[in-house]
């Protein structure tokens, strides 16, 4: 097991950054569509057959394939049926064609490329063109063995994304989630879609919270379990995916549990109560030193680090019900967010420092809202669809995994930020909640 998941991390990782070996890309230029602009329109891209060899055309269809179910994924673009092409040639490069068929059918990008036998697999030339100025957008090399080339597309996928939007492709992001499938409350991965599922921890007890690394290397989560007292506790513990490891990182007296880290990935922030009340602190991992930030009668989780690290979110009901507050990353100015309601929890911060998510109880039931870092301008996502809980932003800012009963059992569920969209991702894996989206791999 530790050589399998070790694999199933780092595999995607080594792609991702070899593809950049013989690169030559376009000028850097401005998003093509403006963050929040697909509500509203979608890009329409036109994806031609991959050129190359009889022995390799498997290889280029299911890259394709792939490229094709992930740019649908985002349902802000729109992919023109083959039968209206008119492209008959089989060039790729500049030049090489005629941009007007393209132009005639309304298609604003076309991706074209050539596949051709590698080393040990194959080598891709991909060109993103622009119709409109005929331009390529994107030129880049890619290589990939015969048996991965599904991460391949998902590679193509996340630049025609970030080319085109300015912002991070998803389809190399993972989610981790707490499912009892084994009636123990363990630690699972996921890739994005709900494929490639894996058990990470196997301690026959419960598991809370799990939390990504910026870089994707590690999960922390907490543990009931004895501590070096022979005490029962709540104890904070990482699993390290390049060596199929766990750690554990705190059992101080108490509660050690809602981490989550810091943007520089250096330091963790978490409730912990060996003071005595449950309160807000930040934990170094390496000097296992813990910075105190709030100090309060009331009971104070789910901290959250805002993109930038100067804020934290968090819950608190100093004043009664639970509601979501804000603080400096020192915990000064600590500001009350929501009013409404008698139970807000889980606050996430968008990517973009835009908004802030939260499950809130209103009319018998949690469901999903988002507001401004403020607390302005409140809007409810879900309603009328069983408990909606736990939202963590994906990392390109336009999705929300969450948890929620609406099937029966809970399970894990993604839509877009304006509440469309929804899928549904766990089967079978009894009851899953607290999903949290990881960062697109670095390729370092």
């Amino acid at each position: 097991m530790k050589k399998k998941l070790s694999a199933w991390f780092v595999l995607p990782v080594l792609l991702f950054a070899f593809t950049a070996l013989a690169e030559d890309e376009a000028p850097k230029e401005q998003p093509y569509v403006a963050v929040g602009q697909a509500k509203s329109r979608k890009t329409v891209i036109a994806l031609p057959g991959f050129v190359g060899p009889a022995g390799l055309k498997s290889a280029g269809d299911k890259t394709l394939e792939t490229v094709r179910s992930d740019l649908l994924y985002m349902d802000s673009f729109q992919i023109l049926d083959a039968k209206a092409y008119l492209d008959t040639s089989t060039g790729v490069a500049p030049g090489t064609f005629q941009m007007s068929n393209w132009s005639s059918i309304q298609a604003e990008f076309v991706f074209k490329a050539d596949v051709k036998p590698g080393e040990g697999g194959l080598v891709l030339e991909g060109y993103l063109y622009n119709v409109g100025t005929g331009q390529p957008v994107l030129t880049k090399r890619y290589i990939s063995s015969l048996g991965d080339v599904k991460t391949l597309g998902h590679t193509i996928a996340n630049d025609i994304v970030k080319t085109v939007t300015g912002l991070p492709g998803i389809f190399l992001t993972k989610i981790a989630m707490i499912c009892n499938k084994s009636r123990n409350k363990e630690v699972y991965a996921m890739d994005f879609d709900g494929s490639n599922t894996r058990e990470l921890t196997h301690h026959r007890s419960v598991t809370l919270t799990p939390a990504w690394s910026p870089d994707g290397t590690r999960i922390a989560y907490s543990l009931i379990a004895k501590n070096k007292k022979n005490v029962k506790n709540t104890n904070l513990y990482e699993f390290d995916f390049r060596t199929s490891k766990i750690k554990m990182l705190s059992d101080r007296t108490g509660i050690n549990s809602g981490a989550h880290y810091h943007p520089d990935g250096k330091k963790i922030a978490l409730t912990m109560s060996f003071l005595g009340n449950p309160e807000i602190m930040v934990f170094d991992p390496d000097t296992k030193s813990v910075t105190r930030l709030t100090n309060s009668p009331g009971v104070d989780v789910d901290p959250n680090w805002s993109p930038d690290g100067k804020h934290l979110s968090f819950v608190s009901n100093r004043a009664g019900a639970p509601m979501v507050y804000r603080m400096n990353a020192d915990g000064s100015d600590v500001r009350r967010l929501t009013f409404a309601g008698s139970y807000n929890a889980t606050p996430s911060w968008s990517p973009q420092n835009n908004k802030i998510a939260f499950a809130g109880w209103i009319d018998g039931r949690f469901d999903i809202f988002i507001m401004n870092p403020d607390g302005t301008n409140i809007e409810r996502l879900t309603k009328n669809q069983g408990n909606n809980e736990d939202p963590s932003f994906s990392p390109d800012g336009n999705f929300l995994v969450f948890s929620s009963n609406r099937a029966g059992q809970k399970n894990i569920y993604v839509m877009n930020i304006d509440g469309t969209f929804v899928k549904r991702l766990t089967y079978g894996l009894g009851d899953c909640v607290s999903p949290r989206w990881s960062n697109p791999p670095t390729g370092k």
